[in-house]
């Protein structure tokens, strides 16, 4: 259930293990707010024309939005921004040259429907 979209910039696609990531953070956040890892899906869209603060191009990003279902207070939602930043950074290489901002949003699907298997 949970949907996932990763944007990352382009500059970022050798230092980003994203499968590594997603495989990594399913089972993690599935065993964290009770939901079941076949179910979770993640996109990742790499961002070839982004412009972060003045447009210098040493500046990156990583931004992860994680639509769950409604239900989850705020301090469980809290803790799977944590939870996904913490495994976020173990699957970024280093980046000397960059700076790279690391950010979360975890919010409520307003709807959801699903083909019944």
């Amino acid at each position: 259930m949970p949907q996932i979209t990763v944007e990352y910039s382009d500059s970022l696609v050798d230092a980003f293990d994203r499968r590594g990531f997603a495989l990594a953070l399913h089972p993690a956040a599935a065993d964290l707010i009770g939901s079941s890892v076949p179910g979770f899906k993640t996109r990742f869209v790499r961002l070839d024309d982004a412009v972060i603060g003045t447009g210098d191009p040493a500046e990156a990003m990583i931004h992860i939005t994680i639509a769950v279902l409604p239900g989850r207070d705020a301090a469980l939602k809290d803790r799977l921004g944590d939870l996904t930043l913490t495994t976020l950074t173990d699957h970024l290489k280093p980046t000397p040259d960059l700076n790279t901002q690391l950010t979360v949003e975890i919010r409520d699907l307003a709807t959801y429907h699903k083909r019944p298997d």
